[in-house]
């Protein structure tokens, strides 16, 4: 573990960096060097995806990497033409192949679509079995997580949504709070959209502390309790990405931040029903 880095305690008693590393578009070939970097540099939390395609690459260097597995936190995600109760067992069981691993430490449903109560069913086995060490979802509106959490005997020990300084999910983490439910990040960039490297708010704050934007993001999010997966290629990069414990942001900076919420996606509406027909029709093998 980075030394710097806090861990985060999930429902159920399991320690979750609350800063780590993800490979969502980092191409097949370039994975395996990208997450060797990454654990040089300290990072020990790494989440990929069925649908990334890199699972293997991700894995062959984990066990390259010489680090105790009970040093790392690895989460993988079940697409939703997999969603089901016996492919999600069948699913799980190839992704852990690709990665290497004895166990899962998170095993998210990565969309709110399709079958994903009988994955649910699935993954709660899993969880008593201990092949993986929490279970959690994706994309997970308030209305759906509620329902899944009433209907269903494990809560979601983590739901990971789009959070950046302009979709800011305030409501929907203080939701997820009440239901014991941690909050993890995806694009906490928004990918650059909105100029946001360039955002004048931003730029000062980060001037003021003489740190990056990046940094600075990274920083009010860990400041929200917000678990969050930075990606990049460039080992620079990285190494900064990490380095966002020797500063605070203050309330009113906060606030600052606060401010630049549009409260809409950058990406995608999961409740467009052009956008749902388009995600479920979508084939990862």
């Amino acid at each position: 573990m980075a030394p710097q880095n806090r861990m985060i305690t999930l429902n159920n008693g399991v320690e979750m960096p609350i800063l780590g590393f993800g490979v969502f578009q980092v191409p097949d070939g370039q994975t395996e060097q990208v997450v060797t970097d990454a654990l040089a540099a300290g990072y020990r939390s790494i989440d990929t995806a069925a649908s990334y395609g890199n699972e293997q690459a991700v894995g062959r260097a984990i066990a390259a990497s010489g680090i105790a597995r009970e040093e790392l936190f690895i989460t993988t995600k079940l697409w939703i033409q997999h969603t089901g109760e016996d492919t999600a067992r069948r699913e799980f069981d190839k992704s852990l192949g690709n990665l290497g691993l004895d166990y899962l430490d998170l095993y998210l449903i990565h969309q709110p679509l399709g079958d994903y109560y009988s994955s649910w069913r699935a993954m709660q086995k899993l969880y008593g079995e201990g092949l993986a060490k929490a279970i959690g979802v994706s994309n997970f509106f308030g209305d759906r997580l509620v329902d899944l959490i009433q209907h269903n005997d494990v809560t979601p020990a983590v739901n990971q949504v789009e959070t950046h300084p302009f979709f800011q999910r305030q409501a929907d983490q203080q939701l997820m709070r009440e239901h014991g439910v941690q909050i993890e990040s995806w694009g906490p960039f928004a990918e650059g959209k909105n100029d946001l490297f360039t955002n004048p708010t931003l730029t000062a704050i980060a001037a003021g502390h003489g740190k990056s934007v990046a940094q600075v993001v990274l920083r009010w999010l860990i400041q929200r309790d917000v678990v969050v997966i930075p990606k990049s290629v460039r080992p620079d990069r990285m190494a900064e990405n990490l380095d966002i414990f020797d500063f605070e942001l203050s309330d009113d900076e906060m606030a600052r931040i606060g401010g630049l919420e549009t409260g809409k996606s950058m990406f995608f509406d999961h409740r467009d029903p052009a956008m749902v027909k388009w995600l479920g029709g979508r084939r990862v093998d």
